[in-house]
């Protein structure tokens, strides 16, 4: 068994610049990490809490070994080994030596710290591309993660509920009476949504996922985003629903002020999931509550255990942050009313363009979920988005099958409280009294747009897609002018400027402001 006063002198020895060249050291609650070279070694420091124990050496080398295990999957050029730090018989350190181990940790790739999702956030340097590649990688470590026995998922959630609002009850400087608010709000929500809960874990939604994805977890290597550090002290902490794994980012950057990373994030991961995880979309708004009043607690826990760096001197900015935290948990577990809009309008007016730059000013927040017929049409047919179709994929009768799925789907998320952005030509009247009738029957505002704009303009622009779900070419554009529109009671809208104007034209008209 180790001492804390061997930890102590593993702990200057590899802190000790005169043997390892440029070595930085960084401390968290439960580990200490030596930068140095290439390399990383992560340690685990000697403490025992409540959630995990790391008072013995075997139970550290067990952690790293289970921290390898847990981790190579969704970051396998970052996780590499588990090392033991060894001591001779005239008491000399060494990394993997000869003599006795008195240590073990985790060596990895040494990767650029300033490359966390979270530093590119704070710069407001997470675009479009970036939220997309992020829930393709989150999907793929969804698909990974292991079918486990869900036993005691939904049981521990009003535990964490607690926790987190005794650790806020505990700091005389926010607000009692919100405290109290966010605790009833969390757990009627909660009872409200057991049963939907229930049903997820019966179908399988429940898996041994990361468990831990803010942003600061989640690094850019090879211009691809990666995840690290995925929680392995406590397989309860990690078995979890997938969609309260992706809460986490999801809320993190609406935390950095990215709504429109987090609504790409969000619909980019329903479109990789198809309609599979539509009918958990009303358990998201306390998910994502949830992570926000952990990562309060979090920062709250720096301060009561003097963590603050030396730029905060006196934790002002830290307990700014945590209050920060707090305030959106207890915005996000109470979401607006939810609204229909339909974009629609002939092949090349842009209507995509607009409903992706509609979804995330819509609320709630992260925005609308956008539902393309095109996309719907890719999906039914079982390819993938830029595959094209055959002629009969676009016969009446198939058209009208995914005019129905479309309408379907805009219906199950409605009714879960989140607003919709349906994309879709919209040429025949009954198409549109379907969508209508939809937010009509869920006493959800409705707002139809149509957008207009000139054949060569439309030509042009179809012309130049590229990896697109669209299948219309010239030949379809010119054919739909001969399209009889029957009575247009939508709200028209010129498309022929830049999608920013049409943007700026449809928010107009809408009273939405940005």
């Amino acid at each position: 068994m180790t001492s804390s006063s061997d930890q102590d002198l593993v702990f200057a020895f590899l802190g000790d610049a005169t043997r390892h060249a440029d070595v930085r050291r960084i401390d968290t609650h439960a580990a200490s990490v030596f930068l140095s070279g290439k390399r990383a070694l992560k340690i685990k420091r000697a403490i025992q809490l409540p959630f995990l124990d790391y008072s013995t050496l075997a139970l550290r080398r067990a952690a790293c070994e289970k921290e390898l295990e847990i981790n190579r999957p969704f970051a396998p050029a970052i996780y590499q080994r588990v090392v033991a730090i060894t001591r001779t018989p005239d008491g000399s350190l060494d990394i993997n030596g000869s003599g006795v181990p008195i240590e073990y940790a985790v060596e990895m790739r040494r990767f650029d710290d300033s490359s966390t999702l979270d530093h590119l956030a704070r710069k407001g340097q997470i675009d479009v591309n970036l939220a997309e590649d992020l829930a393709d990688a989150i999907a793929a470590s969804h698909q990974l993660a292991a079918a486990v026995s869900p036993d005691g998922w939904i049981g521990c959630i009003p535990r964490w509920i607690d926790a987190s609002i005794a650790s806020f009850a505990a700091n005389p400087r926010l607000p009692q009476a919100e405290i109290e608010e966010l605790r009833e709000l969390c757990h009627s929500t909660l009872s409200r949504l057991t049963p939907l809960l229930e049903h997820r874990v019966a179908k399988g939604d429940v898996r041994r996922c990361h468990g831990d994805l803010h942003l600061a977890n989640i690094a850019m290597i090879d211009n691809k985003p990666v995840l690290f550090d995925a929680i392995e002290f406590d397989d309860r902490i990690a078995t979890i629903d997938v969609l309260y794994d992706l809460a986490f980012p999801l809320m993190d950057l609406l935390h950095f002020g990215l709504p429109v990373a987090a609504n790409h994030l969000l619909n980019r991961y329903l479109s990789i999931a198809a309609s599979d995880q539509l009918d958990g979309l009303a358990a998201l708004p306390l998910f994502m509550a949830l992570r926000a009043a952990i990562r309060a607690q979090v920062f709250l826990a720096k301060l009561d255990r003097g963590d603050s760096d030396h730029t905060d001197p006196n934790g002002s900015a830290t307990f700014e942050v945590a209050r920060s935290y707090f305030q959106l948990a207890l915005e996000l577990i109470q979401p607006s009313a939810p609204m229909m809009i339909a974009v629609g309008g002939l092949s090349g007016t842009g209507k995509s363009a607009l409903a992706r730059a509609l979804a995330p000013v819509v609320r709630p927040r992260p925005g609308a979920i956008v539902i393309r017929s095109d996309v719907l049409r890719k999906q039914l047919f079982g390819v993938a988005q830029t595959d094209r179709l055959p002629k009969e994929a676009y016969s009446p009768e198939a058209s009208a099958s995914v005019y129905r799925e479309l309408t379907t789907r805009a219906g199950q998320v409605l009714s879960q409280g989140f607003s919709v952005v349906a994309d879709a030509v919209f040429a025949r009247h009954d198409e549109r009294d379907a969508i209508l009738k939809v937010a009509t029957q869920l006493s959800a505002p409705f707002s139809g747009l149509f957008l207009v704009a000139d054949l060569r303009t439309r030509r042009e622009r179809i012309e130049h897609r590229i990896n697109d779900a669209s299948d219309a070419t010239s030949a379809v554009a010119q054919e739909q002018e001969r399209y009889d529109l029957g009575i247009l009671d939508w709200l028209q809208v010129d498309a022929s400027g830049t999608p920013e104007t049409t943007l700026d034209r449809s928010l107009s008209l809408l009273k939405i402001s940005r």
